[in-house]
């Protein structure tokens, strides 16, 4: 009956029935006994379901030149009866006075090759080398930003866990939902897009992340917070979702460490705290406005690794109305759902950052730059 329950809120858009913690089989579990698993190239393929879902693939972009940007493709399937894809740019200036470039165009015709590893669509291909260390990107579905980058791997892929997945469902055997995430942290960044000012050189650093919610978003996570912090040797990356009450408003957050070469720890011990908020008056969510970001886990060869990130976030690059920007599909899968009244609010501290790190005893404290994010879905 539970999976009746859930198949109509599925296709109705309606909220879940109250199930409880037990319902959601948290990644934590499995990062109990496997903190994390090397990404092998084979654990990049597009899922690509043919029921309710929202698969990303997302490049987030920090130029040398002080630009911020992310390149994304998303797939998502309502029901099983209706696939859109969608490519999405966008740029924030270093300026601050520029107004942010965003481009939303919806893909025809998209396709994936034979191993289900490169996506492809008419303008649009995001490709994954023949050995699996770097993607190239490449749209030209809008004439406002003309993308060709290429994003090479410098630290191993990691997922939480053995699968990187928490499932959802009543039967642990039958799990009717997913979600699931897979990280290259640390990566280097070439290419340019160009704009209608002209090109806008993206040499710098990046991190890739390839995300699948394999059943509605708004029924997997009720709020987000995301971690992307690069300095010259050190990345901190952190994912973390509040489910909503229908799962007991559960906490899952997957995460790491990195430096080039290597994983230096990644797990599910994570935290994300906001230590000031400034409530916005247009919607009532508690916008944070200084926040603290906590890690812990250990090496390889067993020594403790914690670190802190903790600050001011100034000024918000942007906020985003999702159902006012974001394209017709996503709204058709969140529907008319009340109390469902997405918010994204993302940050570049201009005041920078330092990550304090602690390795088996050893201090280590590196001023970097943090691109994060802050996501209100429902109560």
């Amino acid at each position: 009956m539970n999976w009746l329950k859930q198949q109509v809120a599925n296709v109705a858009g309606t909220a879940e029935p109250i199930y409880g913690p037990s319902a959601l089989r948290s990644v934590a579990q499995q990062a109990e006994t496997t903190p994390y698993t090397e990404l092998k190239k084979e654990d990049l393929r597009w899922v690509a379901m043919e029921s309710t879902c929202v698969e990303t693939q997302v490049f987030y972009l920090m130029a040398d030149s002080g630009h911020i940007g992310l390149a994304q493709v998303i797939y998502s399937n309502v029901a099983g009866l209706r696939t859109t894809c969608q490519f999405n740019t966008k740029i924030f200036y270093p300026d601050g006075k520029t107004p942010n470039l965003w481009s939303s165009d919806t893909l025809e015709n998209h396709g994936f090759d034979d191993e289900q590893l490169c996506f492809y669509a008419d303008g649009c291909a995001v490709d994954l080398s023949e050995d699996g260390t770097f993607y190239s990107i490449k749209s030209a579905t809008n004439e406002s930003s003309i993308v060709n980058l290429k994003v090479t791997r410098k630290t191993p892929g990691f997922q939480v866990g053995k699968d990187g997945k928490s499932y959802f469902g009543t039967d642990p055997n039958k799990p009717w939902g997913s979600m699931r995430h897979a990280f290259w942290p640390r990566c280097d960044a070439e290419g340019t897009i160009i704009t209608k000012a002209g090109p806008i050189d993206f040499k710098g650093r990046a991190m890739f992340i390839h995300a699948l919610q394999g059943m509605k978003p708004h029924h997997a996570a009720a709020k987000w917070n995301f971690v992307n912090f690069q300095s010259p040797t050190y990345t901190a990356v952190m994912m973390e979702y509040t489910t909503p009450p229908s799962y007991g408003s559960s906490v899952v957050n997957v995460g790491g460490l990195m430096q080039d070469g290597e994983i230096i720890c990644a797990g599910s011990s994570n935290s994300a705290s906001y230590l000031e908020i400034a409530d916005d008056p247009d919607n009532e969510w508690p916008e944070p406005a200084a926040v603290k970001f906590e890690w812990s886990g250990t090496t390889k060869d067993g020594k403790p690794v914690t670190a802190e990130l903790a600050g001011s976030l100034g000024l918000r690059l942007d906020k985003v109305d999702v159902m006012a920007e974001v394209p017709g599909f996503v709204k058709a899968i969140i529907g008319g759902v009340a109390g469902t009244k997405p918010y994204i609010y993302q940050y570049c501290p201009q005041q920078r950052l330092k990550l304090l790190l602690n390795i088996g005893g050893e201090e280590k404290v590196e001023e970097g730059i943090l691109f994060s994010e802050a996501t209100f879905i429902s109560e």
